[in-house]
């Protein structure tokens, strides 16, 4: 017998902590779901499932609304994108849904397809985002679960996009103990066993996030699946957009013009390394905060750049500085009537891209001095769009292991997981539901949601908008 409780915000937060210490519901067989995201310009669905010790992708695609046209994300296009697609994208993942366990499961159990033949069995929850994103862009996904929902009888689960992004690496860590993927695994699976590395995803908490997209740039500290301490965020616009803006100046205008895609960091990235990571293997972080804070020496070009708040502790980022940089540099090439060559326009793209993640490596390693963790933290999660550029993880590492945090292990998934994906919002979704979690059908999209555990934040916090349903236990 399950019990469904309806709880306002303050009682959640005096009721998570015991949540959060390991009431998970326990199950019979896997647990099944379809979980939707489209809370910024990519439409996608994905059908997860999570068995005794690992996890399995059944269906994942989506789609990316073509901006091109107005060299960034057209929130209409956008949104019509949304609509164009998401239906078409869950009547095709049906035909992905695991086979029906036996011939005489019961009907409720089942999803007949279309052709009126085959039946598969019927997800155990429906995942969507549900905010903070493009509000009208959300509210399609949104519908659209809570439908499914309905339709299937199911539990329906709305999923926080950041926190997702935060334990994306859970998710990685459990398809990599799949037994498909491993004949050993695979032998240990079928003899009833579940491989003790599986029994706790890694990386276990506390441990602290850089969440780093076009639109949030944030260092988190996670002490369980929902509390969640933001130590820095952006003052002004995140690390994705201003790496957009700087791009669209130094990419020539042949490699913009032909381009597949808005996403011109990720072009950037590519213009300026175009051998990977051979490119920047011999990169070295600043040895001290001394280091850190001295004026860079102009280059062969009689250039530099400044690394925002190189004189101050503070934990916040800025990043507003970098596109105009680039383009005063710009400017007075023009007002001298000279060309860039090739190399200084690389040098260009490097410049721009070195001074912004050593920003946040620079806040990393002061978050990492200057605030008291009870319990050590050895874990460091990278996600969000900016998470699949090489250069920043190599940044990055280069800061831990000169500063003296070398046995900090950085977690950071697959670029196809970095950026905005359904399987995350699934994965998401079904650690909540497994805590004991639920949400009410009458919720509202969300543009903006703090992730934080924080009564005090303008809209309460994680738990603010309310909507949470706690499931007491299950028989």
């Amino acid at each position: 017998m399950s019990i469904l409780t309806r709880i306002s915000p303050v009682t959640l937060r005096r009721s998570v902590g015991a949540i959060a210490r390991g009431s998970v519901l326990p199950r019979a067989r896997g647990l099944l779901t379809l979980a939707i995201e489209t809370s910024c310009d990519d439409t996608s669905v994905a059908i997860v499932e999570k068995k005794e010790g690992y996890a399995k992708i059944h269906f994942h695609e989506k789609v990316t609304c073509d901006s091109t046209a107005y060299k960034g994300i057209h929130p209409v296009v956008a949104l019509e994108s949304h609509q164009e697609n998401l239906a078409k994208l869950v009547n095709k993942a049906l035909t992905s849904l695991p086979p029906a366990p036996s011939a005489d499961t019961p009907l409720p159990k089942l999803v007949t397809l279309s052709n009126g033949n085959e039946t598969r069995r019927k997800p155990d929850i429906v995942c969507a985002t549900r905010g903070p994103g493009m509000r009208t862009n959300v509210l399609v996904g949104l519908d659209t679960g809570k439908a499914l929902s309905v339709a299937w009888q199911v539990p329906f689960i709305g999923v926080h996009h950041m926190q997702a992004h935060l334990v994306t690496p859970h998710l990685q860590y459990f398809l990599d103990q799949n037994p498909e993927n491993d004949p050993e695994h695979a032998r240990s699976h079928h003899d009833g066993g579940v491989p003790q590395q599986a029994q706790q995803a890694k990386p276990a908490f506390p441990f602290i996030s850089i969440l780093a997209s076009g639109g949030h740039t944030m260092l988190v500290k996670s002490t369980s699946l929902t509390n969640h301490e933001i130590l820095a965020s952006t003052l002004d616009i995140a690390v994705g957009s201003a790496l957009d803006k700087a791009a669209r100046l130094i990419l020539p205008d042949s490699v913009i013009e032909t381009a597949q895609h808005s996403v011109y960091a990720k072009a950037l990235e590519q213009y300026a390394f175009p051998n990977g990571c051979a490119d920047h293997a011999d990169y070295q972080a600043p040895a001290t905060r001394r280091d850190e804070v001295q004026a860079p020496a102009p280059n062969e070009w009689g250039w530099s750049f400044t690394t925002p708040f190189a004189n101050t502790r503070d934990l916040a980022f800025s990043f507003t500085s970098i596109e105009p940089t680039v383009e005063r540099l710009i400017k007075q090439k023009e007002e001298a009537g000279e060309g860039w060559a090739d190399g200084e326009r690389v040098a260009l793209a490097r410049a721009a891209m070195r001074t912004s993640f050593e920003h946040i490596a620079s806040r990393l390693i002061i978050a990492l001095e200057d605030k008291p963790h009870e319990t050590p933290v050895q874990s460091l999660v990278i996600s969000g769009g900016v998470a699949a550029n090489q250069f920043f993880k190599t940044v990055l590492r280069a800061f831990l292991d000169v500063r003296g945090f070398q046995d900090i292990q950085i977690y950071a998934p697959p670029p196809y997981l970095c950026t905005d994906n359904a399987a995350m919002i699934a994965w998401a979704g079904m650690e909540m539901y497994e805590a004991g979690w639920r949400t009410d059908l009458s919720v509202h999209a969300l543009r903006k949601w703090s992730l934080a555990d924080d009564s005090d934040a303008k809209d309460g916090g994680f738990w603010g908008p309310g909507g949470w349903i706690k499931e007491e236990g299950k028989e």
